[in-house]
């Protein structure tokens, strides 16, 4: 399914030109090697262009689409057209020179093998500088002397004849095409991807951009042990895909990855998401509605809201250019030794994607939030020690909760238990927290964390024991603060994790500090604390819970929340008033 929908959008990408031909592929070149007609080298023409590395603006080498590079790890392989100093010219800065003269051969009998016989000024030109250039002289040449160490520094390197792009040239690219389909292994089977019937590739393209694997690229698909084999099939004989669905796949996989705008990372699990047809708008509303992205057409935030929530109710969205019925596909990957491994992938119509989206949203609202939509990377941090060096969430939690999001299915218990750690290590509900905590049971009913709990803003009406303990504990920090305004620690730092598990030993301490505190404050302040107090000890019994469960635990922390949030609010009325 996942190389089915990948080798769609690459076909829909071709018929939008916005993607490689098959053989052909974005490279990165640093300089290029102007030639002339008859196959001397003239000057060395830098080709980097200005890019953004963060917020800075700095110089990086050009992409040009070209023909695709060979897959190599130590073994000596040119490139077409391309590559670095040691195959082109025969020379670079790691000291051996025997094997940039090897690469330099293996380049010459490649270009030899594609271009003799083309009729083809620029193919004679490139076939009459490998028969004439002498690597050990390299060094000397005038058009090296002043650039020998930017030319030799690793980057990429492309011909140009007479400043000509040969790789447009007609002839150039029909016999790279002849070469390219020849050599066949001669292993034919139906394809299982397409389903018809070509030659297998025995080893698919690399993929690169996942964060944290290989570099020079991993796979996606692979068998390289024996353990793997099954009737005699080596390699991806196991499982079948003809050269031109594995070149497919790679290719719109690697032209996502390319994208850094619209890639995402949710712990070690590289995202990436594309609809049918390749338009960009469905990726750019699903950045902003997913990730918390740019908002597209600079539409405002309440603007993106109420265009979510008309996706989500299936409404007309013509104005949007986006159609709720289009298939979307998101897909996470993470790295796992040379190969890549699949979080998640799912597929859906973008309007009920939207629905799932929308509700968990609608989950998330609670009184105090900063955001309108709460990002998932913001969400998750609300598990993580900002303190630790690490500031990752943990990775499984992190796929299963983006799945829970774009599926609509329950959140998984790591989610809970990592809010509820960091409340009790830094003892502080912040919003984020306590929105998890809300939705978390709002799609995950428990009796202990019942719905009169979960509300947006406080719930006066509510008798549940454990929610009317944490407003209670609420309550008391803060007569706490108006006795003793410059206090640098509160009844939270010393007590809060306790008592929200354990109340029954925790509460009479706080009772007792709370008279204390009382006779600091003036006549109107404790009758207003004590109406307060008076009325929650009367949702209360007298005997306390021993021990609180976890969901009771969450209830705890919800009203402490809420009854937090009131008290903040009447104080900006106050101010503003």
């Amino acid at each position: 399914m996942i190389l089915q929908a990948l080798t769609r959008y690459y076909e829909d990408l071709l018929s939008r030109g916005e993607i490689a031909a098959p053989g052909w592929a974005p490279a990165k070149i640093s300089l290029a090697l102007y030639i002339n007609e008859n196959g001397e080298l003239t000057q060395i023409v830098p080709t980097m262009v200005e890019g953004t590395k963060g917020k800075k603006t700095v110089m990086q080498p050009q992409l040009m689409v070209l023909p695709a590079a060979v897959k190599r790890t130590v073994s000596i392989a040119s490139n077409f057209l391309w590559d670095n100093s040691a195959y082109l010219l025969g020379i670079d800065q790691k000291g051996k020179p025997e094997r940039s003269r090897e690469c330099f051969a293996a380049a010459a009998k490649l270009h030899h093998a594609v271009l003799d016989g083309i009729d083809s000024p620029n193919g004679c030109a490139i076939l009459a500088f490998f028969d004439t250039w002498e690597p050990e002289r390299a060094a000397e040449h005038p058009a090296l002397i002043r650039q020998l160490d930017d030319v030799t520094a690793g980057g990429n390197l492309v011909f140009r004849v007479d400043g000509r792009k040969v790789e447009e040239d007609a002839a150039i690219r029909e016999a790279w095409q002849r070469y390219r389909d020849g050599g066949e292994s001669g292993v034919k089977m139906q394809c299982l991807v397409t389903g018809k019937e070509d030659e297998i590739a025995a080893v698919h393209p690399s993929v690169k951009g996942v964060r944290d694997a290989q570099s020079s690229g991993a796979a996606l698909v692979s068998f390289n042990a024996p353990a793997f084999c099954s009737y005699g099939r080596e390699q991806n004989y196991n499982a079948p895909v003809g050269k031109h669905a594995a070149f497919a796949y790679t290719a719109a996989l690697n032209h996502l990855l390319a994208d850094k705008s619209s890639v995402q990372t949710i712990g070690d699990t590289t995202v990436v998401c594309w609809a049918e047809g390749a338009e960009p708008v469905y990726q750019d509303y699903a950045q902003a509605f997913l990730f918390g992205g740019e908002t597209p057409k600079g539409l405002s935030d309440n603007d993106l809201r109420a265009a979510l929530k008309r996706l989500a109710d299936g409404k007309p969205c013509d104005d949007l250019g986006v159609d709720p019925n289009r298939p979307f596909y998101i897909l996470g990957l993470a790295p796992n030794a040379a190969r890549l491994s699949v979080r998640f992938f799912l597929r859906d119509t973008f309007g009920r994607l939207m629905r799932n989206v929308n509700a968990h949203y609608e989950r998330l609202r609670i009184v105090g939030s900063r955001y309108e939509m709460l990002p998932l990377w913001a969400m998750l941090r609300e598990t993580v020690n900002l303190n630790s060096r690490d500031k990752s969430p943990a990775p499984a939690m992190a796929g299963a909760t983006a799945r829970t999001v774009f599926s609509g299915g329950p959140y998984p218990a790591a989610l809970l238990e990592g809010v509820m750690l960091r409340i009790r290590a830094e003892r502080n509900v912040t919003w984020g927290r306590a929105a998890i905590l809300k939705a978390y049971y709002l799609n995950n009913p428990h009796t202990d964390c019942p719905k009169e709990v979960l509300t947006v803003s406080l719930n006066e009406a509510s008798t549940n024991p454990a929610y009317t303990l944490g407003r209670l504990f609420s309550v008391y920090e803060a007569v706490q603060q108006a006795a003793n305004p410059s206090i640098n620690a509160t009844i939270k730092d010393k007590y809060f994790s306790s008592a929200a598990a354990m109340p029954a030993s925790i509460f009479p301490v706080l009772n007792n500090l709370y008279q204390k505190h009382l006779r600091k404050l003036s006549t109107a302040q404790r009758v207003y604390y004590d109406k307060q107090v008076g009325a929650l000890k009367n949702v209360l019994s007298e005997e306390l819970p021993t021990r609180l469960t976890l969901a009771q635990q969450g209830a705890f922390d919800l009203g402490y929340y809420h009854q937090t949030q009131k008290r903040y609010t009447k104080k900006e009325e106050n101010e503003n008033g």
